[in-house]
């Protein structure tokens, strides 16, 4: 069984890393967030499932487990011999995962709430009395563009509206619902990790060109991104962390969001499918491991219900 350990739980996650660097500028963004949540969250499923069929078997080479099952212990533990520390490993790592899992769903749980409470009113946009530059949204039903007075009195009428168009973007594409996918998977899946930055990143994208797309001059909100990040440096407004990145947020990742709007777009799709049938591969692959544990359990004697 060590081989569907090897493949689901480090060699695809590694993959799905890989391949999504190799394409995370190649892909039209909105599409690209979506591709990279849903394939880094099938993969962190598989290798959930993976951890929990060898957990299961960490179980069964117990002595006291296997005489109440009716099977030999020796044998569950002769398949992994020559990896003996794999099974334990998994069971520790499974219920590491399922803790991180559930610490991050209730936190996600309260940041929410609060959120919601402390942005309640009439309409989708919220002025808040503050110099500090900034403008975020927050999810629900529903949403909410909050922007500070600060951000606002910097920008012209135009450039307020490639703001508030980005921050509908987010609001419309469910992108909360993206990084929260991605998070997930990667609080089970270290390997992952990148990968939720790269959603990050990619509905940033895509929020850009959707502001783009509403204005009528990408070069437009362009500057819009850089003149509101540099205000903002030294500066942003303590935010809820339920709430989703303004149209300056993240620094680091500002000169990429600029530069790919000066460029030409790219709209490519079919590279995309490689993310998606590697995700599918593993599942398959998950379907034989659990298939292999029960396999393994009959050879060493369980008769079944």
């Amino acid at each position: 069984m060590f081989d569907h350990f090897a493949w689901s739980v480090l060699a695809t996650p590694a993959l799905v890393l890989v391949v999504a660097w190799l394409l995370v500028d190649r892909l039209r963004p909105d599409l690209a967030a979506r591709v990279f949540a849903v394939s880094a969250v099938v993969a962190a499923a598989a290798a959930v499932v993976n951890l929990a069929a060898f957990a299961l078997k960490a179980l069964a080479e117990l002595p006291v487990v296997a005489t109440w099952g009716g099977w030999s212990h020796q044998r569950v533990v002769a398949d992994t011999a020559h990896v003996p520390w794999v099974s334990w490993l998994s069971a520790g790592w499974l219920l590491a995962a399922l803790a991180l899992a559930l610490r991050l769903w209730i936190r996600r749980r309260h940041e929410l709430s609060a959120v919601r409470g402390d942005w309640a009113g009439d309409g989708d946009v919220v002025l808040v009395e503050d110099s500090r530059v900034d403008a975020f949204a927050v999810p629900g039903r529903p949403g909410r563009i909050v922007v500070t007075t600060g951000l606002r009195e910097l920008l012209d009428d135009r450039q307020f509206r490639a703001v508030l168009a980005h921050e509908r973007a987010h609001l419309d594409g469910g992108h909360h619902r993206l990084i929260w996918w991605a998070r997930l998977a990667a609080v089970t899946t270290p390997l992952l990790r990148p990968v939720a930055k790269q959603v990050e990143y990619l509905v940033e994208r895509a929020a850009d060109e959707a502001a783009a797309a509403v204005i009528g001059d990408r070069e437009q909100v362009g500057r819009a991104i850089g003149h509101a990040a540099l205000a903002a440096a030294g500066s942003r407004t303590e935010r809820p962390a339920g709430s989703l990145m303004a149209l300056g947020a993240a620094p680091g990742i500002v000169p990429r969001r600029v530069a790919a709007l000066f460029a030409p777009g790219r709209g490519g799709r079919w590279a995309g499918v490689f993310l998606p049938l590697l995700a599918l591969g593993t599942v398959v692959w998950t379907g034989e491991c659990v298939y292999d544990l029960f396999e393994l359990l009959s050879l060493a004697g369980w008769t079944g219900p």
